[in-house]
């Protein structure tokens, strides 16, 4: 089981630090771990409790990326952003001199967060498949980035929003191709997620559709629960295994401590 709490932001995309461990907070961050990862071997001494990160790709991120999450043995590669991150050399946010930091995010840009239920700017500003052309996009940067992921976290994440008005209101599958193609040309593993119908999607993340595509492509694929919560750890992780299987999966990749990957048969 893997630890993988939301790495480090620029103050030019979370000023206030609302979903991201800060800078000043990595190094007790990393002593919580150690010490739940002690309280794990207690209570269930073949758990294996590795540290990770999920970590945003955004323009120009990877030199930060690789400071902010050094010491983590599993990297999750995500999109949540698109388009411009405004000053990212300005400092992390809640740092000194960085309460002021311009955000690019206003009401009439083109660039934000494309989960954020409060501000749905993004959306309203470039249309469903507006932002459906600018995530692919942006997640392909990610998935060719020179970083060391070693997941793509809910691939599909522009789903997100898909029962409250912004359904794609065309065929996605060229979108998933590209993807598809993408992540086999970059070696790369992907996440099914069960966060999706945890917030009442009706699929996983990613869609039926693209896991199916990944397959084809002979994507390597492990699972998450994207857990925010304790009670949310492992959440419907054997029916997105079936669910898997279903979709043509024979095998899930498992991490080590050590950062190395093992398959292991999908029964």
């Amino acid at each position: 089981m893997v630890s993988t709490d939301h790495l480090t932001l620029p103050a030019s995309m979370d000023a206030n630090c609302e979903v991201q461990v800060t800078e000043g907070d990595l190094p007790a961050h990393r002593l919580a771990f150690e010490d739940a990862r002690k309280l794990a071997a207690q209570i269930a001494p073949e758990l294996s409790f590795i540290y990770g990160f999920e970590c945003d790709w955004y323009e120009g991120c990877e030199p930060l990326v690789d400071r902010w999450s050094q010491g983590a043995v599993v990297r999750l590669g995500s999109v949540h952003w698109i388009g411009n991150p405004g000053d990212i050399a300005a400092g992390a946010a809640g740092t000194a001199g960085t309460e002021d930091a311009a955000r690019p995010d206003t009401p009439d840009s083109s660039c934000g967060w494309i989960d954020d239920d409060t501000n749905l700017h993004v959306w309203e500003n470039l249309g469903v498949r507006g932002v459906w052309e600018r995530y692919v996009d942006d997640w392909c940067r990610a998935c060719e980035s020179p970083l060391n992921f070693d997941v793509m976290a809910h691939p599909d994440l522009v789903m997100r929003f898909s029962k409250e008005g912004f359904a794609p209101d065309f065929d996605p599958a060229p979108f998933w191709q590209q993807m598809a193609e993408c992540a086999h040309d970059t070696g790369r593993r992907v996440e099914v997620s069960t966060a999706a119908p945890r917030k009442g999607l009706d699929d996983y993340y990613p869609a039926t559709g693209l896991l199916r595509c990944f397959a084809h492509a002979e994507v390597p694929i492990t699972f998450g629960s994207d857990a925010h919560r304790a009670c949310d750890i492992c959440w419907n992780i054997r029916e997105a295994q079936a669910h898997a299987y279903d979709c043509g999966y024979r095998t899930f990749d498992i991490p080590h401590a050590t950062g190395e990957w093992e398959s292991t048969p999908l029964a």
